[in-house]
């Protein structure tokens, strides 16, 4: 026979799991647009109908809401652009699998307002502290991986023995952020097209 109590602390773990991604996915959306500023513990009970102490039970201040929203969108990446891109052959093939799902994951608005880490790492590239931190973490883990891959693509002799896979990697890294800023500023979701003809031209460039 099933313990009353277990199963009632069973259900109240599953609420409060549902509830914790519930929030979590309201606060990455309203980051990507409005700004990591813009999600507070009293904005997101009022337009989910939690109590504030509730979201205060889940995450007990601002900054380690904004810490898990940053942790909540990194997840969200990974799904949509690195977990892909990893069951693709080592090289070339999987580096424009990152870069091109990359550029999906940014057109395709899994965000409402682009990418999230572009908005985030604006708002807070000159405010030190741990969010700081956090978003300079992701940001240095996404080139680390980049620049890995196109070091794999090189021992493969599928690029130019001489080319600095770091310098690659920021030059890409570049035509990725400026076609998101651009999409959002203009509206005009043509410049991921200019995008990936400069990615297309950079590789043809390096290519051995």
């Amino acid at each position: 026979m099933s313990d009353p109590a277990a199963v009632a602390t069973d259900g109240r773990i599953r609420r409060g799991d549902e509830t914790r991604r519930a929030v979590l996915r309201r606060a990455v959306d309203l980051a990507s647009v409005e700004g990591l500023d813009g999600v507070t513990i009293g904005r997101l009970a009022t337009e989910l109908s939690i109590s504030k102490s509730g979201l205060f039970a889940h995450f007990g201040s601002k900054e380690e809401l904004q810490l898990a929203t940053i942790r909540a969108a990194r997840a969200i990446f990974s799904h949509a652009v690195v977990v892909p891109a990893m069951e693709k052959p080592a090289g070339i093939v999987r580096l424009r699998a990152l870069l091109d799902g990359w550029l999906a994951y940014s057109s395709g608005r899994a965000f409402p307002g682009g990418c999230f880490f572009s908005r985030a790492t604006h708002e807070y590239a000159a405010r030190p502290g741990t969010v700081q931190e956090a978003l300079r973490d992701v940001d240095q883990e996404w080139l680390a991986l980049v620049s890995a891959t196109i070091d794999e693509a090189r021992e493969l002799g599928e690029v130019r023995a001489d080319v600095d896979a770091r310098q690659l990697a920021y030059e890409l890294d570049a035509y990725l952020d400026s076609a998101n800023m651009r999409s959002l500023l203009n509206g005009d979701l043509a410049v991921y097209d200019n995008a990936r003809a400069a990615v297309d031209a950079r590789l043809a460039a390096v290519a051995s």
